[in-house]
């Protein structure tokens, strides 16, 4: 069989607020026909509630503090990949095609020029979204980028992989239209879109105007994500390569929204997940109920390409699943989540089953992160906020799927309690995170220490 060329489409902060995963407000036309016509999973999951590391585990395989991206590669965050870390591209690369990396990256140490960095990542080359398409970084200017960068490859006699980022519906922080201290979704290029109404998350609460007009940015900005991904999609399909192209979109990690990004409850770690293969037979519209992790996806790749992942790479192929008929269909028991650096250390980690969460807190920070980037939020969380994190926290997703009852110190929960810990335990063991040794300091803590040793030298 003629090896497929794979799109790899993906963006900030989604989670999985799409029309088809049941966000009826939410405009998607698009990524909603993508999903009829491909293999969605309804239980997706990233491995951490920020974007570094989240992306860290999508194109390695492995779980963050393992691949060392343990906060953001930005800046003077300044984390980045171990050396001996492969990314999918590289071993995509190895295994004969042409590989394209376009918008935006946030898995590698960013400081590097674009040259350097699709050396290190394993791209033959990084596309520049050209002036003329709109300011670079754009859905629309990125999605025109890439249907260029489609007819450069279908000149090129390899398959090719081509991984397309984009930046919304990440906050926008450059925005005439906000009042001072408000960061919002909207930019100056997208409207609001409360079209066919306002989808208010559960773990939201409903707090009237204040609430709704921001999720109506949210709602338009997520529009506007849709539309550049029907304009690659189409650029496909306009260059005959739709039949033999395995399609992936996903998202880093949970909405922006309090109690989402920047937190391991559900909100915060669940992700969009679509996957179209027609020469796979990956079609139809199947969904797809089991627990899954983003570190599953390079696996899965490599085997579609006739690769063998390393024994270091964490996740499992979901071939089998998505085949269908193939007797080794995988059944993941639990799936793990991490948070260390993003704004401020705040390490937590946790496992979740289909009916449990169990959360391990390492600090006694704020019950969660402000993932609004905002001095005025504009939307609050429905469940109590509490002043700082506990030492365990437990939730049965059956009967309180928004995590709100702490039932860690129940003692009719404790033996499910301990189960878990021991779990996690273990994961975190096998994975030797490096919290079990102690307090993990962050690059910009050496910088520090740097500039301290050299002053008067």
């Amino acid at each position: 069989m003629v090896r497929p060329n794979i799109l790899l489409l993906h963006c900030h902060d989604l989670g999985r607020f799409l029309g088809c995963y049941g966000h009826r407000t939410v405009h998607t036309p698009h990524l909603d026909a993508l999903a009829a016509d491909g293999v969605l999973f309804e239980q997706a999951f990233c491995t951490a509630p920020q974007c570094s590391p989240a992306r860290a585990s999508l194109f390695t395989g492995r779980y963050p503090h393992s691949a060392g991206v343990m906060g953001l590669t930005h800046r003077n965050f300044a984390w980045d990949l171990f050396p001996d870390e492969r990314h999918l591209a590289q071993q995509l690369h190895e295994n004969g095609y042409t590989t394209s990396l376009l918008g935006v990256q946030h898995e590698s140490l960013a400081s590097r020029t674009p040259e350097q960095m699709a050396a290190r990542l394993g791209f033959d080359r990084a596309v520049p979204v050209v002036e003329g398409t709109g300011a670079p970084d754009r859905a629309e200017a990125v999605a025109a980028a890439a249907c260029a960068e489609l007819d450069r490859l279908v000149e090129v006699n390899q398959p090719f992989y081509l991984q397309v980022g984009f930046v919304e519906p990440h906050r926008l922080p450059v925005n005439h239209r906000d009042e001072p201290g408000y960061t919002g979704f909207i930019g100056d290029h997208i409207d609001p879109d409360d079209s066919l109404g306002v989808d208010v998350p559960a773990y939201i609460a409903d707090e009237g105007e204040s609430t709704r007009t921001e999720l109506a940015e949210l709602q338009g900005a997520v529009r506007y994500l849709d539309e550049a991904v029907g304009q690659v999609l189409a650029g496909l399909a306009q260059r005959n390569l739709t039949e033999n192209t395995l399609v992936i979109f996903t998202t880093d990690h949970g909405l922006a929204l309090p109690r989402a990004k920047c937190t391991v409850y559900d909100p915060g770690l669940e992700v969009a997940w679509i996957m179209r293969g027609p020469t796979l037979g990956w079609t139809g519209g199947a969904r797809r109920t089991e627990l899954v992790s983003h570190i599953d996806l390079l696996p899965t790749l490599l085997e579609v390409v006739g690769a063998e992942p390393s024994a270091r790479v964490h996740g499992q192929s979901l071939r089998p699943l998505l085949d269908e008929a193939d007797s080794r269909t995988p059944d993941r028991d639990a799936v793990y989540g991490e948070m260390t650096y993003h704004d401020y250390y705040d390490p937590r980690r946790c496992v979740r089953t289909r009916t449990h969460k169990l959360i391990v807190n390492f600090t006694a920070a704020p019950g969660f992160m402000d993932s609004s980037q905002s001095w005025r939020p504009r939307t609050t969380p429905r469940a109590p906020v509490r002043s700082f994190h506990p030492p365990v926290e437990l939730y049965d997703l059956r009967v309180d799927p928004q995590e709100e009852q702490n039932l860690a110190d129940d003692p009719e929960h404790a033996p499910v309690r301990d189960v878990l810990l021991e779990e996690l335990h273990q994961w975190m063991r096998e994975t030797a995170d490096p919290l079990l040794d102690g307090a993990v300091t962050s690059p910009l803590h050496r910088m520090a220490v740097g500039a301290l040793m050299s002053a008067g030298t």
